[in-house]
């Protein structure tokens, strides 16, 4: 039996121990933090950690690196930022693909209880693009295109099962056509083939597909939300061209390692929300179609549990296998 020293002395030492935490993250952060990007640069979720990572430099006095870690429709970044310490050193940035994936892939851990949501940093449509060279300028065009010539259409994608993947699949369905769907692994290289004509459509992320539309390297025939964007404001959505009801939505957020401190969560959440909040992040965001979101660790987590459940029934709906 051990004795009552013995006792007393591991309930001092856990004291310490916690004191030195607590410490520890009131002085948090010390050093550079970590951005794991779970996409290929030069795509909207790319444009957007950048940004963020400057946003949160600024507010935390310490600098934030990103890094691109892609590959199976996200999962490779998210693992690798699941595995890190939970010292707030390295974060995650997620896109609603993250939501999708449990109904597609075999998952190794829970996608709510094994993670930390922090905050959702922004929502917005996808840009339905088309190569310069595509014969379709319209929607209804376009419809009546890939009626003519079923499977001709070849679309392209960020990856097996991302939001990308489905909000194509579900307009296939809506509008009763057949195209064919061209995986990559991320946005940067979908776009530079639909560019070159190598694929005809894409459902982009907004952020990235708008310089390349104002050059002429793309053309814009309608975005997926419910409503039109300020940025382009004469580009019209998918329902108001012939398919009433279709909404898809993007968004960005940023998780943590599971376990991780409280008052790590609350000081990232007052940040993000600050950056949020500012003019400059504001027109950032609505120049490049999408607009702020924030809110509390909480509502993050609600609103991905709820996604996971919506998304599940429409993998199931259109038909989709899980790998």
């Amino acid at each position: 039996m051990r004795s009552p020293y013995f006792r007393w002395f591991a309930a001092v030492g856990a004291c310490v121990l916690a004191a030195a935490s607590g410490v520890a993250q009131a002085d948090y952060p010390e050093r550079p933090i970590r951005l794991i990007v779970t996409f290929v640069p030069g795509g909207g979720a790319d444009l957007l950690a950048r940004y963020l990572g400057q946003a949160l430099t600024a507010e935390l006095k310490q600098t934030v690196v990103v890094e691109n870690r892609p590959g199976a429709g996200g999962m490779i970044g998210v693992e690798t930022g699941r595995n890190a310490p939970a010292d707030g050193y390295t974060l995650t940035l997620i896109s609603s693909s993250y939501t999708v994936n449990p109904s597609l892939y075999r998952m190794s851990f829970d996608p709510v209880a094994d993670i930390t949501p922090i905050v959702q940093v922004s929502r917005g449509p996808l840009l339905v693009v088309a190569s310069p060279g595509f014969a379709p300028n319209t929607v209804p065009e376009l419809i009546d295109y890939a009626k003519k010539h079923p499977g001709a259409i070849n679309y392209a994608s960020s990856g097996q099962g991302s939001v990308i993947h489905l909000a194509n699949e579900m307009f296939n369905r809506k509008a009763g056509v057949e195209m064919t769907h061209i995986p990559y692994k991320g946005g940067g290289n979908a776009q530079n083939d639909l560019m070159a004509g190598q694929v005809q459509l894409y459902f982009a992320a907004t952020a990235s597909a708008l310089p390349h539309v104002a050059s002429g390297k793309m053309k814009a025939l309608a975005v997926t939300t419910a409503t039109r964007i300020a940025a382009l404001p004469n580009v019209p959505t998918i329902a108001e061209s012939g398919l009433p009801g279709y909404d898809a939505t993007l968004w960005y957020g940023l998780i943590g390692p599971k376990n991780l401190p409280a008052p790590i969560v609350e000081k990232l959440n007052a940040a993000v929300n600050r950056a949020l909040l500012t003019p400059e992040a504001r027109e950032k965001l609505l120049a490049d179609g999408a607009e702020p979101a924030g809110g509390t660790p909480a509502e993050f987590t609600t609103a991905i549990r709820n996604e996971i459940s919506q998304w599940g029934k429409v993998v199931q709906d259109l038909g989709i296998k899980p790998e």
